[in-house]
């Protein structure tokens, strides 16, 4: 008998048995709703791999009674599909067929639009797959064209059942009852990050070198946590996990939450991606902290430059001070709105002649050198003097607004007291 793997064996073949998606597959889901009633459109699943989408598209095509053809978008070409549409009418396929795509971000436009015109006439039953955005990774003509369902990354509790299923395929396998350590199933759940392919290839490593004694196939604590130890890693440097982990880092320090923020930090780490938490880290000091400890840009800057001459693993200390330090400082985003507002003035052609006196006059020509006006602030009491330095068509326009902190509103008394 052929070998099978047990995450191909143990692959649920009705809607109930499918781990976790309740929001879509439930009772009232309308996923499940639209499969049972037959008439399937075209349809997008976007989720983490080892949801559950390969297994619900194999469930479309036993209810439908159409040959399920699959294509992997990384290798799969435009030929491969007019192959499948050339089974259409016949007697392999009198009804049409349906054609899984996986990965389908990996076709490139002119792909996607190649599969526009066997999607017209509903002949072909599109179920492409993909683990980024699709609003971002599908092309919009094909995307107008298919229902969109998202598939959520499953939860420890929930792949517990399927664990223990898989559990007990192996021991009827291995012909032997299987005895785990306490917390060996958990271990299993948690660290496996809510796909179940993962934890059935676990499982089946598992019990496939577990000790036998007295008849019994013993797994410990210790083998689980060296065959999981970092499979609950979602990192994907193009992929949304990336994009999603870094924003989490970054809101999280704004949002001063030192405990969230040395989570996705380490997520980073140990993912072994130094660069994307220091660009988040650095622009944080600026944005996030900016002028209520503006002490905070060079202080951080300082634990970046130690990361990067140490490496990781010692990198992990310095950029966790970093992180604590910007997610316990006091925030202000003064500087982060006054720069956009004079930004977006600037791309709306709102700029104006540069005023007279703060031209340099040192580029006038021989002999046409005006009279510059300029009035040196250092020459006046407390090194201010009113003169405007806007261009005329900007006068009076406002920027930047002092923040409610202790460090602006103490600059905003000392300035109103000279300017007053």
């Amino acid at each position: 008998m052929a070998y099978r793997p047990l995450a191909d064996e143990i692959r649920p073949t009705t809607l109930d048995e499918v781990v976790g998606q309740r929001h879509i597959l439930g009772p009232d889901g309308l996923l499940r709703r639209v499969i049972e009633g037959g008439d399937v459109p075209n349809l997008i699943f976007y989720g983490p791999s080892g949801t559950g989408k390969t297994t619900v598209a194999n469930i479309i095509a036993r209810r439908t009674n159409r040959p399920l053809h699959r294509l992997n978008a990384t290798t799969a070409t435009i030929a491969d599909i007019k192959d499948i549409m050339g089974e259409v009418g016949t007697l392999m396929a009198p009804d049409g067929v349906l054609l899984y795509l996986d990965e389908i971000q990996y076709f490139n436009k002119k792909q996607q639009q190649s599969l526009l015109e066997f999607m017209e006439n509903g002949k072909i039953t599109l179920i492409a797959s993909t683990t980024e955005n699709p609003f971002f990774a599908v092309f919009g003509a094909v995307l107008s064209r298919s229902t969109v369902f998202e598939f959520k990354q499953i939860t420890a509790e929930d792949a517990l059942p399927a664990i223990d299923r898989g559990i007990s395929i192996m021991s009827e396998r291995l012909g032997a009852p299987v005895e785990c350590e306490e917390g060996v199933r958990e271990q299993i759940a948690s660290a496996c990050g809510g796909d179940i392919r993962k934890a059935m290839n676990a499982v089946e490593l598992l019990l496939t070198a577990a000790k036998r004694e007295q008849g019994k196939l013993l797994v410990s604590m210790e083998d689980a946590k060296t065959v999981v130890q970092k499979s609950a890693m979602r990192y994907d440097r193009e992929g949304d996990a990336h994009f999603d982990i870094a924003s989490a880092l970054m809101k999280s320090m704004r949002g001063s939450d030192p405990d969230a923020a040395l989570h996705y930090l380490a997520r980073l780490l140990e993912a072994g991606d130094l660069i994307t938490p220091i660009r988040r880290i650095l622009c944080s000091a600026s944005e996030d902290v900016g002028m209520a400890y503006p002490m905070a840009v060079p202080i951080v800057k300082a634990c970046v430059d130690n990361a990067l001459q140490l490496g990781l693993p010692e990198a992990r200390l310095p950029l966790a001070q970093a992180v604590v330090l910007l997610a316990t400082a006091p925030k202000s985003n003064s500087v982060y709105q006054a720069i956009g507002a004079a930004m977006a003035d600037v791309r709306a052609g709102r700029v104006g002649d540069i005023p007279r006196e703060l031209q340099n006059v040192h580029a006038d020509s021989a002999g046409l050198e005006r009279d510059q006006g300029y009035l040196y602030p250092h020459d006046y009491p407390r090194h201010w003097v009113a003169q405007q330095y806007l261009p005329d068509e900007l006068k009076g326009r406002h920027y930047y607004e002092y923040g409610d902190n202790k460090t602006e509103q103490a600059a905003k008394r000392y300035w109103e007291d000279i300017k007053k």
